[in-house]
């Protein structure tokens, strides 16, 4: 009787949906070129593998950009990608690979990243265990039939909403939490207020490590995109992949014997 209750409370554990509180990321933005203060949301994401920033003090930063739809920008902003030769990590969900698939391959086929939005952009916190794994599996399983990514590592959860217990399914899932440390309101299509309001908003916050999530719905961005990166340069920004940014912090560097 008692290892019959054992594996119900185990299955109940699988099937209901994560714990009720729920957390949604933000920061005090930067200001004077310092990495942004995060509280107590800092020692969370690093308990869990997750990052927002590079904290090494490079001066590089980090391109993403968030795909719920296309709103016809994304081929602008692939453009001036590929131009400037920057790399970028687009997170992409399930409406997105439908609806725009050879965008998602043109990601894929010049050398960006494509993380994992969810399939149908829940919010995380409210689903179970189960159900969080099929949203994240049918992201995967599909970006790899149309393209020759053969691993998702990274997750951006949809709505910046999170808590311990979605980061630790994520984290048993394989994946690395992937928040940011420059952003602005720049998603509402009918509310756009020129590339300059984009540029600035970007520029305004920069520093060294800056992860900038960009979304790929909004005009402005895609016209203040080279701006921006010719700008980053002239003050002796790099750019880097989320790759680079995890090798760089959890992967220590190798110490060669004299």
């Amino acid at each position: 009787m008692l290892k019959r209750v054992t594996i119900f409370i185990c299955l109940m554990a699988i099937c209901l949906p994560a714990a009720a509180s729920a957390e949604g990321w933000g920061y005090k933005k930067s200001t004077d070129g310092e990495v942004p203060d995060v509280g107590r949301y800092g020692p969370m994401i690093e308990q869990y593998d997750g990052f927002y920033v590079d904290d090494s003090g490079d001066k590089t930063v980090y391109l993403t950009f968030d795909n719920g739809y296309e709103q016809g920008y994304t081929g602008q902003v692939l453009d001036v990608l590929k131009e400037k030769q920057v790399p970028a990590a687009f997170f992409i969900t399930g409406h997105y690979i439908e609806s725009a698939p050879d965008l998602v391959k043109r990601m894929a086929d010049e050398g960006h990243l494509i993380g994992n939005h969810s399939w149908s952009h829940p919010d995380f916190t409210k689903v179970s265990k189960q159900e969080m794994k099929k949203e994240l599996d049918r992201v995967d399983e599909a970006v790899q039939k149309l393209t020759k990514q053969e691993t998702m590592s990274f997750v951006r959860p949809p709505r910046g909403t999170f808590n311990e217990q979605t980061m630790e399914w994520a984290k048993e899932f394989g994946y690395t939490h992937a928040f940011w440390s420059v952003a602005f309101k720049d998603w509402e299509t009918d509310k756009q207020k020129g590339w300059e309001y984009a540029y600035h908003s970007v520029m305004d916050q920069i520093h060294p490590g800056a992860v900038v999530l960009l979304h790929s719905v909004s005009q402005d961005n895609a016209e203040a995109l080279s701006q921006m990166i010719d700008e980053l340069r002239k003050r002796g920004y790099q750019f880097g992949t989320l790759n680079d940014l995890v090798v760089k912090k959890y992967i220590p560097s190798p110490i060669w014997a004299l």
